[in-house]
């Protein structure tokens, strides 16, 4: 977690264009002032606006999380839109809005300018309100998942106990396997074996999402200058700065997006 100032930040700098072109050959490419934006979807200047709470969003990675509701209720025969409805709902304000100001409130690695009071409240009604859907619709049988899902969501993002909940392991079981197995129980109450195979998939997929995207924060958020420098079987060199590092990282991550989305909609569609 990256520790930022309480109040709102400086507006960051514009993201920079390819260092390397601007260096000579076999020189360190031009490392931009000061760091960069603190997430490649980040579309917020730090003053609380609008635009923060785009980004407090975490959009392609709420997305992709939803997408796991949707995958887990196709795993259940005869899948019923309007719960499936629910539970998307419920999901997005407990982790696309709840889980994500909690994150903020703890260290804001963001850096939006959303005061700690509208954080702390946002949170605490989001996720009440994913609560009492939960009860509405699921009643006493739901009341595991509600119990197990309000453990994850405070336990995770506040690094509560000690921290034991904010690790790789229970990101993938989460952020991943959890949502599946809501979609398929909030169906008909049930969990079957494809519902626990796709548990796992999502689990291995969200795995594969903190792989790279830990690295992609620390290069955005901690690091304020990287050089490598390769050598090539040929005698050649070439040199790579924190840009031309990161930017794989980033598009790995959002063809990731893209494709557990579409994924989720191919199936629904399969259903009509």
């Amino acid at each position: 977690m990256t520790v930022g100032p309480d109040g709102p930040p400086a507006s960051p700098p514009p993201e920079p264009v390819a260092a390397a072109a601007a260096a000579g050959p076999g020189q360190p490419p031009a490392e931009p002032a000061g760091p960069l934006k603190s997430a490649f979807y980040t579309v917020g200047q730090g003053t609380g606006g609008l635009r923060d709470w785009v980004t407090l969003l975490h959009p392609p990675y709420t997305l992709w999380h939803l997408s796991y509701v949707a995958l887990g209720a196709v795993m259940v025969p005869h899948v019923v839109l309007w719960r499936l409805g629910v539970s998307v709902l419920a999901f997005f304000l407990a982790v696309g809005i709840g889980a994500h100001a909690l994150d903020e409130l703890n260290g804001r690695p963001l850096g939006t300018g959303i005061s700690r009071t509208v954080l702390a409240v946002t949170a605490g009604l989001t996720v009440a309100a994913a609560v009492a859907l939960g009860f509405v619709f699921g009643g006493l049988r739901g009341l595991p998942f509600i119990v197990v899902g309000g453990v994850l969501v405070y336990g995770y993002n506040l690094e509560l106990f000690g921290g034991r909940l904010h690790s790789d392991w229970w990101f993938g079981l989460a952020w991943g396997a959890f949502p599946v197995l809501v979609g398929a129980f909030a169906q008909h109450y049930t969990l079957p074996p494809a519902a626990w195979a796709m548990a796992a998939a999502a689990f291995f997929l969200s795995m594969g999402q903190r792989a790279l995207s830990t690295p992609a924060r620390t290069l955005r958020r901690r690091v304020r200058a990287v050089t490598v420098r390769i050598s090539f079987s040929d005698g050649s060199e070439r040199t790579l700065g924190r840009a031309e590092l990161l930017a794989p990282v980033e598009r790995a991550l959002r063809f990731f997006v893209c494709a557990v989305i579409t994924l989720a909609v191919a199936l629904l569609l399969a259903l009509r």
